[in-house]
Parts: C-alpha cells; structure tokens; sequence
C-alpha cells in the first residue's frame, strides 16, 4: 500500500512530461529519480531486496506512460504483466540514498516483449532486473506482438534476443494456465 502513493505521484508526473514534452522513442532510456525511504529497509538497514521489484515498476509506468504506449494500451482495454523476472545485486542501497531507475525495452521473442531496468548510483549499477511481460486484453485474451506493433502504428523496431535471454525464458518458464501444475516437491 505504501508504494501506491509513489506510483500515482510517478503517473501524474510522466503524464505532465508527455503532455510537455511530446512522447519519447519507445527505445529510450527511461529515467526515474528516487530515493529509500524507511518503508524500503528491512532489519538490516539497507534496502529490502522485495522492494526493488515495486519500484522498478515504476519505472515501467514512467517510461510506457512517457512514450505514448500506456495511452494506446487504455484506448484498447489492455495491459501488461509480468511473466517472469529476475533480479541480480551488486550493492546495496541505504536509507535515504538517491538512486535513478533506468529502464529500457531489449527486445522480443514471438509472444513477450523484455525490459532491462536498473537501479544505478552516481552512474553505477546497483541492481539489474530482466523482466518478460506479455499484453492481455482486459475483455480476456492475449494480445499478439503483431497487433501489438501495428496499433503503435510503427514497425517492429525492437531488437531480436540474444540466445541467452530465449534460453532464460524457456528455463524459467512455468507451465501455460490451461495445463496442470501440481506442487510436487522431489
């Protein structure tokens, strides 16, 4: 709940940038400035690795939000979910400390698109999330990347993967909703 008030704030203001600034090429580098605050550490004083993933999120919404994609998405009923993630550190973040979250579109396979966002101070990474999100509609379906592209109305300019990304996806992936996945512990 206490991220909730960040994202509005982080909604409203990329909504102020996009009407000022026009929208920005859906292969920049988002940009967000943020700093810990209490609610982000946990007992041992640094930031709680659970919260980076909230805040990465915004990141998301400023930059989908800044590039005009979260307006076509609400113009069409649809929206994106995480499909997988995973999260690397290299330092921790203090309280109070200021850090930007970068975020970038990578790239696509044949039905998700994938992000790389990162917590970086002072021009250094502190953390590195990959995440791979797929579109749904919110009258049920999924939304396949070619219509996706289309109602952008520009090509498909992102990047194809790198082997290891499609290999991380297979080895991470769970099985589809329609089958069974029974917890079963070996």
């Amino acid at each position: 709940m206490n991220v909730w008030w960040r994202t509005l704030l982080t909604m409203w203001r990329a909504r102020v940038l996009l009407r000022r600034q026009g929208p920005r090429p859906p292969m920049t580098v988002g940009r967000l400035r943020l700093r810990t605050l209490p609610t982000d550490i946990d007992l041992l004083g640094h930031m709680n690795n659970g919260r980076y993933p909230s805040l990465f999120d915004l990141g998301r919404f400023d930059l989908l939000i800044r590039t005009g994609i979260w307006g076509v998405f609400e113009e069409r009923g649809w929206y994106g979910v995480v499909a997988s993630s995973t999260i690397t550190f290299r330092k921790s973040l203090g309280l109070w400390q200021r850090f930007t979250v970068e975020t970038r579109l990578h790239g696509h396979d044949d039905r998700s698109v994938y992000m790389v966002q990162r917590a970086v101070v002072d021009g250094e990474v502190y953390a590195e999330m990959l995440v791979r999100s797929r579109f749904l509609r919110r009258a049920g379906g999924i939304v396949p990347l070619d219509e996706l592209f289309a109602a952008l109305g520009r090509p498909d300019d992102l990047p194809e993967l790198e082997p290891w990304m499609r290999e991380w996806a297979d080895a991470t992936a769970l099985p589809s909703t329609r089958a069974e996945a029974p917890s079963v512990w070996e």
